[in-house]
C-alpha cells in the first residue's frame, strides 16, 4: 500500500476524526418509494404549502416515511414514524473538512447516521428524526444554529409539539448554542464528544500542537508540507481551476499529504520508544495537551492545518494568541524549554474574532432544559477537558440540576501502519449512544433525573 493509499485508508477508517462526525454520503436512489397513507399525504402537502421545495418521499421502517426537500435552498430530511407521538429529535453534525459536500444523508435512519444511530433510536420511540444541511463546510456553528432552528419552526407548523436536539463534536457546541441562545425552542438536549467549553480553548490546543510540531520537526523528514505560518492553512483547500469545487480526490489528497509525515513520525517512534522520534512525539503531545500516541497527534494536526483559512474567514480573524505565553513541558528540560519559547511562532488574537467565537459559541451554563453529555475519557480530537470545563461552567452558573454527564473509556482502532492503534474521536458503541438517548428521553418525559450508571 503506497503512502497516499495508507493515509486515505487512515482518514476513511475513522471519519469522525477528520470530519468531527461530519455528514455521511447517502443517496435517495438507495431508498425505496412509498405509498403514502392519507395522513402522510396531508403532511407532505402541508410541507409544500409551507414553502418546502424539491420534496421527495421514501419508505421508512414499520410504515413510516421520509420527507426530504429544501428550505430556502438548504437540504433537509426527516423520518416520520407511522405512530408519530408529535415529538422530534433534530441532529446537528460536526465539523467537516473545507471542501466537503454540505448535504446530509437523505435517510436520517441510515446506519451510523446521527450520533451513531441516535436518530434511529428516537424514531423507534415514536419521534420524528431528522437534520438539516448547513450553508458551508468547516466551521459552521452559526449556520447550523440558524438552519436547525428554521427546520424546527417548519416542523412545528407541521404539528410537532416537543423538540429535542442531539449533536456530536462540533455538533455538541451547536447544541449548547441552540439551548442557551433559544431557551424555549427545545425540551432537552444531548451532546456526544462535544466542544462543550468553547473554541478558544480547543483551537488554542490545536494551534499549540501545530506550533510544536513545526518547530520540533524542523529539518527532519517528518516536517509538514506547505505553509508553516500558524495563522494560515498549510495547503489551500480550493481545487485548481477547472476541477469540481467538491472534488473528492483533491480533498482526500490534501488530507493524505498532511497525515503521511505524522504517521511516519509515529511509526518511527513506535519502532524505537527510546529514540529521538519518540521524544519529539511526547514533546508535541505535551505542548498540545493530548495523548502521546499516533491518532491524538495526527487528528488535531490534520484538522488545524487544513481548516485555519476557513476558521479565520468565518470568524473574521484569529481567535487565539500566545504572545507572552511561557510554554512548559514535562518532556523538556529547562534548556530545551527555553529554546522552544525563544523560537516558537507568536501570534495575536483579533478581539472581534474572539467575540464572534464566543457568540458561536462559548458555553455559559445558563440553559433551562435537561442536558445529557457523554465523552470518552481519552478522545483524540476533542479532549475530555472540554467535558470537565462544561461541568465547572454549569456549576458556576448554579445550574447543576439540569446537567448529567457520562464518561466512558477511550476506544482504539488500528491505524494503517504496522501493528499500531490509535484512540478514536467519538468512540461510542451503539449501546452507549442508545443508553444516552434513553437517559435524555426518560428525563424529559418523566422529569426524573437519570441515574449515574445509566451509561457505561
Amino acid at each position: 500500500m503506497d503512502k497516499f493509499s495508507k493515509s486515505r485508508y487512515f482518514v476513511r477508517l475513522m471519519p469522525g476524526f477528520v470530519f468531527l462526525a461530519a455528514p455521511m454520503a447517502a443517496y435517495a436512489e438507495e431508498l425505496k418509494p412509498v405509498a403514502l397513507t392519507a395522513t402522510q399525504s396531508t403532511l407532505a402537502a402541508s410541507a409544500q404549502e409551507l414553502g418546502a421545495t424539491s420534496l421527495r418521499t421514501f419508505a421508512a421502517p414499520d410504515g413510516g416515511f421520509i420527507l426530504a426537500g429544501k428550505l430556502d435552498g438548504d437540504q433537509f430530511s426527516v423520518a416520520f414514524p407511522a405512530k408519530w407521538n408529535r415529538g422530534t429529535l433534530l441532529y446537528v453534525h460536526g465539523y467537516s473538512t473545507p471542501g466537503t459536500p454540505v448535504d446530509v444523508p437523505v435517510d436520517p435512519l441510515a446506519k451510523g447516521t446521527g450520533a451513531n444511530g441516535v436518530l434511529a433510536e428516537a424514531y423507534r420511540d415514536g419521534y420524528a428524526a431528522g437534520h438539516s444541511a448547513y450553508d458551508k463546510a468547516g466551521m459552521g456553528v452559526q449556520t447550523a444554529t440558524e438552519n436547525t432552528l428554521r427546520l424546527r419552526d417548519f416542523l412545528s407548523k407541521l404539528g410537532a409539539k416537543r423538540f429535542l436536539v442531539a449533536g456530536t463534536s462540533m455538533g455538541g457546541n451547536i447544541t449548547l448554542s441552540l439551548i442557551e441562545q433559544n431557551p424555549k425552542a427545545f425540551a432537552g438536549a444531548m451532546s456526544s464528544c462535544g466542544v462543550t467549553d468553547g473554541w478558544e480553548t480547543l483551537f488554542g490546543q490545536l494551534i499549540d500542537m501545530r506550533a510544536a510540531y513545526n518547530l520540533l520537526t524542523e529539518g527532519t523528514p517528518y516536517a509538514l508540507p506547505g505553509e508553516h505560518d500558524l495563522t494560515r492553512s498549510a495547503l489551500p483547500m480550493e481545487p485548481p481551476e477547472g476541477e469540481a469545487a467538491t472534488s473528492e480526490a483533491f480533498r482526500w489528497g490534501r488530507i493524505a499529504q498532511m497525515a503521511t509525515p505524522v504517521l511516519a513520525l509515529a511509526q518511527a517512534a513506535g519502532d524505537n520508544p527510546e529514540g529521538r522520534e519518540a521524544l519529539i512525539l511526547k514533546q508535541i503531545a505535551s505542548i498540545g495537551g493530548f495523548e502521546p500516541e499516533p491518532a491524538s497527534i495526527a487528528f488535531p494536526l490534520v484538522t488545524v492545518t487544513l481548516g485555519m483559512d476557513d476558521l479565520n474567514r468565518t470568524l473574521g480573524g484569529s481567535i487565539y494568541g500566545n504572545v507572552g505565553k511561557v510554554y512548559t513541558s514535562s518532556e523538556m528540560n529547562a534548556e530545551e524549554a527555553a529554546a522552544f519559547n525563544a523560537k516558537v511562532q507568536r501570534l495575536e488574537a483579533d478581539p472581534s474574532a474572539v467575540a464572534k467565537a464566543r457568540q458561536w459559541h462559548q458555553a455559559t451554563g445558563r440553559f433551562r432544559v435537561p442536558l445529557v453529555t457523554i465523552h470518552n475519557r481519552i478522545d483524540s480530537l476533542v479532549p475530555y477537558a472540554q467535558s470537565e470545563a462544561l461541568g465547572r461552567i454549569v456549576k458556576a452558573a448554579g445550574n447543576g440540576k439540569r446537567l448529567v454527564q457520562y464518561t466512558v473509556p477511550g476506544t482504539k482502532a488500528p491505524l494503517p501502519v504496522g501493528g499500531v492503534e490509535g484512540y478514536t474521536h467519538c468512540g461510542f458503541s451503539p449501546e452507549q449512544s442508545a443508553a444516552t438517548w434513553e437517559a435524555l428521553r426518560t428525563w424529559v418525559e418523566t422529569g426524573k433525573r437519570p441515574p449515574a450508571d445509566a451509561v457505561r
